[in-house]
């Protein structure tokens, strides 16, 4: 029986508007969908090669989207002195076919999103919220996503949306100014009951 040769794994870094994230581009598919990780006991759970990135004293967060993986890191240390430790790690990881997410981590999310939503597109509201969300998903998750990160449609209260963000955006400086200037303009334009746009933290 021959074995096929795979295909080098091809490895390249892009910037994303976070000073503090960085985006790891890879030819193979990672994640198909969004995997975001800001605490160790959920990597320990659903993600051994995030697990494994978060025991580096220098990872804070780890996001996954397709083919990329957003690394946070932590304030204290410098790219230069880490960026090409992670390229290795990323690297190997995946020609060492390691287990990037868990079976079963996509049907968690929606069990979870399930019930933080159930309310959340009934009563006099819930046309107004499905609407909010189908905008952010249609307009604002595709840019945000170019740049590494993910923006999530959390609720619609008294006029204020709120939303998270996730990946590069998640305590990006800039995210501000995109979620005050771009998207909360765009919701009042095209949804008048939208007074505010309010980024909740997870």
């Amino acid at each position: 029986m021959e074995t096929v040769a795979k295909s080098p794994v091809m490895l390249y870094t892009e910037q994303t508007p976070n000073p503090e994230a960085l985006k790891y581009v890879t030819n193979r598919m990672l994640y198909r969908g969004i995997a975001d990780f800001k605490e160790k006991n959920l990597a320990e759970e659903w993600s051994p090669m995030a697990n494994g990135l978060m025991e580096l004293p220098y990872v804070k967060g780890v996001y996954f989207n397709n083919n990329y993986v957003t690394i946070t890191k932590e304030f204290n240390y410098e790219w230069s002195e880490i960026m090409l430790k992670l390229k290795e790690f990323v690297k190997e990881f995946i020609e060492n076919e390691g287990v990037v997410i868990k079976e079963g981590f996509a049907e968690y999310l929606e069990q979870l999103t399930a019930e933080n939503n159930a309310d959340q597109f009934s009563g006099e509201n819930g046309d107004i919220a499905r609407k909010v969300k189908e905008l952010i998903d249609t307009y604002v998750k595709p840019a945000v996503e170019m740049d590494g990160g993910n923006i999530e449609f959390k609720a619609f209260d008294n006029g204020r949306v709120y939303v998270t963000m996730q990946g590069s955006c998640s305590g990006c400086p800039s995210s501000t100014v995109t979620l005050k200037a771009g998207i909360e303009g765009m919701l009042k334009r095209m949804v008048p009951e939208v007074t505010e746009v309010v980024q909740e933290m997870e």
